[in-house]
């Protein structure tokens, strides 16, 4: 299934990566500089919020995509059940 992304949606997506690569560069930053723990560990979960949510709202344009036209989301005979079941892994590997 090849996601297409428009306007907002993309903008959206690629905000929260880039907000998660500066986040990730301040932790590589943190470390290096000896800085306390728990500001580590802060800044490091932030990261992986910001992930989390890019992540679901590339699954939840995928679903989107899927429901409005299933026709163009399956691949090579695909059924709906084998759809589901790769969608539903997609989703649980964030989890």
């Amino acid at each position: 299934m090849e996601l297409q992304f428009e306007g907002d949606e993309l903008k959206s997506v690629l905000n929260r990566l880039r907000r998660a690569q500066g986040q990730i560069s301040g932790v590589i930053k943190m470390i290096e500089e000896g800085r306390d723990c728990e500001d580590v560990v802060t800044q490091l979960a932030a990261a992986s919020r910001a992930l989390d949510r890019a992540g679901f709202a590339i699954i939840a344009t995928g679903l989107q995509q899927c429901i409005i036209d299933p026709a163009r989301s399956g691949t090579d005979g695909e059924t709906t059940a084998q759809m589901k079941a790769r969608l539903e892994k997609l989703f649980l590997s964030l989890a």
